[in-house]
């Protein structure tokens, strides 16, 4: 039987925490993250090492459902840039998820170990995430939080893959989405500006990957202290929502056109003119020779260091914030306003209208045109 599908009145059978010890040997605590603790796990046969990701019930529905989310969503796909599922327990306490484990670094550690480091090189990044992307939307799965944390080397051979983590935030677009969610400076207009959405908010979010790996610098940022998190999310969702960005000189002068081209591309404001993620793939910056040689380690290092280093981006989950933020206005008493200037204010009208393909458009001024 599918997981989650059960009859009414039937009784649900749960593991027995014995048969989670029984198989695997858990390490310490990893990490702790919003949802879940994070462990090191040994198959006790085999000795091949795994990531567990351990969902405790009692810590409210919004766990329990992050949880049945992303062993659905994973149990669908099968891609070799996305963790895969490999071993998933339910006791009437916990979730269990057992992950292919990925041992190498996450994309910017890698970046600050490189003597060398090119255009070249980001291209085989977003490369990589666009086809898994590509795959996922072909599946009408929308990630709806993918940003450089959540992509790492697998291993730490020198011609490792990239692998997509973190999918509790995932989604089967059914009809166009409404809810709110993901990591603040990664969020496509439309979703600040709490408009329906679905798969091109994605690639938005692969234009700021891009536009970082490019620069070092995030694409959208404001100067309010780091611990005024309120004021520094405003400033951020207006330039969000009016596609406030520049390739700013010194960092971008030595980035080719076709690079800034691609980027304009996916960091359009209106959704249905973003292009897609296999027409990315398609773009001369991807799987042309469009992307240059030159080395731009100097440049983005320094800024990467300086900028990442900041509590606002070390700290930048605060999802669960930022979506009461965003659904403040739909509750009918509150008379809350809108987070945003230009946000639309009420509630969102569900629609089971499915969303159509991003078509390729025109980019919007003063960014270089579509190619």
């Amino acid at each position: 039987m599918p997981f989650g599908c059960l009859t009414l009145g039937e009784k649900k059978d749960y593991n027995n925490p014995s048969e989670v010890t029984d198989k695997y040997d858990l390490g310490q605590i990893v990490k702790s993250e919003e949802f879940c603790e994070i462990f090191r796990a040994k198959d006790k046969n085999t000795l091949k090492m795994f990531t567990c990701k351990k969902f405790l019930k009692k810590d409210g529905r919004k766990v329990r459902k992050a949880a049945k989310n992303e062993i659905v969503i994973l149990n669908m796909v099968k891609h070799h840039n996305i963790l895969q599922l490999v071993d998933v327990f339910e006791t009437r306490k916990e979730y269990f998820l057992f992950l292919e484990l990925a041992t190498g670094r996450e994309v910017f550690d890698w970046i600050l170990d490189q003597g060398y480091y090119s255009e070249k090189d980001t291209s085989n990044v977003v490369r990589q995430v666009l086809e898994a992307v590509a795959y996922l939307h072909s599946q009408r799965i929308v990630h709806r939080n993918l940003k450089l944390e959540n992509l790492v080397y697998f291993n730490r051979l020198k011609h490792s893959k990239i692998v997509i983590s973190d999918f509790h935030l995932a989604k089967l677009e059914n009809g166009l989405i409404k809810d709110p969610c993901g990591t603040p400076e990664y969020l496509a207009p439309e979703v600040v500006g709490r408009q329906r959405y679905g798969r091109p908010v994605d690639c938005w979010a692969i234009g700021v990957i891009m536009y970082i790996l490019l620069s070092g610098n995030p694409p959208f940022y404001d100067e309010t202290e780091d611990e005024d998190y309120d004021n520094h999310d405003k400033n951020l969702f207006r330039k969000i929502l009016s596609g406030d960005y520049e390739f700013d000189s010194p960092y971008w002068d030595d980035i080719s056109d076709s690079a800034k081209s691609l980027v304009s591309c996916l960091m359009e404001v209106e959704q249905d003119q973003r292009l897609t993620a296999q027409e990315a793939i398609n773009h001369e910056w991807i799987s042309g020779n469009a992307a240059s040689n030159k080395n731009i380690r100097d440049g983005v290092c320094g800024q990467i260091e300086k900028n990442f280093a900041k509590a606002k981006w070390k700290k930048a989950v605060r999802v669960t914030t930022l979506m009461k933020r965003l659904r403040a206005p739909e509750q009918s008493d509150s008379g809350a306003s809108s987070p945003v200037p230009g946000a639309t204010a009420g509630p969102v009208t569900p629609s089971n209208t499915p969303v159509p393909p991003a078509d390729a458009g025109p980019c919007p001024p003063p960014h270089t045109p579509c190619k």
